[in-house]
């Protein structure tokens, strides 16, 4: 991965506490993943950037290797990759993701 695009995805993570590279927008997910992982961050109110990863082929394959996550959604919170659906489901589950967005 070229610098650039490291850059630009790190600036990315740091515009919102919450990030989430999606396939789609949190108004119109394009795959039942992301449209799971929205649901949940709203149902916490959680205020979140989401990023279409379906826009921006340099972005969705640059993630795979910044992230080491071959998949979508990706959810960063505070700069670091949480994961995807199974596992904010399975912390929301378990109460984890209220500590992880509440967190300052």
């Amino acid at each position: 991965m070229d610098d650039a695009l490291k850059q630009r995805i790190e600036g990315t993570i740091g515009q919102s506490r919450v990030v989430l590279f999606m396939k789609g927008s949190k108004h119109f997910p394009q795959c039942g993943f992301s449209a799971q992982v929205v649901q949940i961050l709203k149902q916490k109110g959680a205020e979140f950037k989401d990023v279409n990863i379906l826009a921006d082929a340099e972005l969705r394959q640059g993630l795979k290797e910044y992230s080491n996550w071959p998949t979508f959604p990706q959810l960063y919170v505070g700069g670091k990759l949480v994961g995807g659906c199974d596992i904010v489901t399975s912390l929301n589950e378990s109460g984890e993701l209220d500590t992880m967005l509440s967190a300052s």
